[in-house]
């Protein structure tokens, strides 16, 4: 019931009637919207790659493209999303294709900086994957941004880790951006 109280405290301050029938709900509605938003806290994105690992000779790039998510920026608690695109190298075992949106999924239901996103995400899949490498770029637009300070509506933030072959070899990681870059509908 904490949070409730304080979400009230939040509406008396900025001059609203947190009794008033539109926003009788609100403190409770806002305390389930946040603990789904951040339930990754409660999730070990290490134990949902390991339910999923198999065995194979496979060592090509598998590329999981075009992810959306959704977060919550540390700074401000405003929203920001995009897309999340994830490239591995395996070295002797791949991941089921379900669990690598997941962990997207485990992180981006954390507060964040998308910066720390994109490492986390890389960090977990190399220590876990044992790949050859790994590559993540994220592309996301921040409301912060579009909705306060700079007011900028088409601004779009893009970060980047790759680890092992993606960061070693200069082809790999080329390859990478134009495969995820290219616009073949399926």
């Amino acid at each position: 019931m904490y949070m409730q109280d304080l979400v009230r405290q939040i509406i008396k301050h900025i001059g609203e009637d947190p009794d008033r029938e539109g926003l009788a709900k609100t403190p409770l509605r806002v305390e389930k919207s946040y603990e789904f938003l951040t339930q990754g806290y409660q999730q070990d994105p290490c134990e949902i790659i390991n339910s999923a690992l198999f065995t194979e000779k496979y060592d090509e790039m598998v590329i999981v493209k075009d992810i959306d998510f959704y977060s919550l920026c540390e700074h401000h608690l405003l929203p920001f999303y995009g897309k999340c695109h994830i490239a591995y190298m395996p070295n002797g075992q791949i991941v089921g294709l379900s669990k690598i949106p997941r962990v997207v999924d485990v992180y981006s239901r954390r507060l964040q900086v998308q910066e720390r996103l994109t490492k986390e995400i890389a960090d977990i899949l190399m220590m876990c994957l044992n790949p050859q490498g790994v590559g993540v770029v994220i592309e996301a637009r921040h409301l912060c941004m579009m909705m306060r300070g700079v007011q900028k509506q088409n601004a779009i933030l893009t970060s980047s880790a790759m680890l092992g072959s993606f960061r070693e070899n200069q082809k790999t990681r080329e390859e990478f951006m134009h495969l995820i870059r290219s616009d073949r509908s399926i």
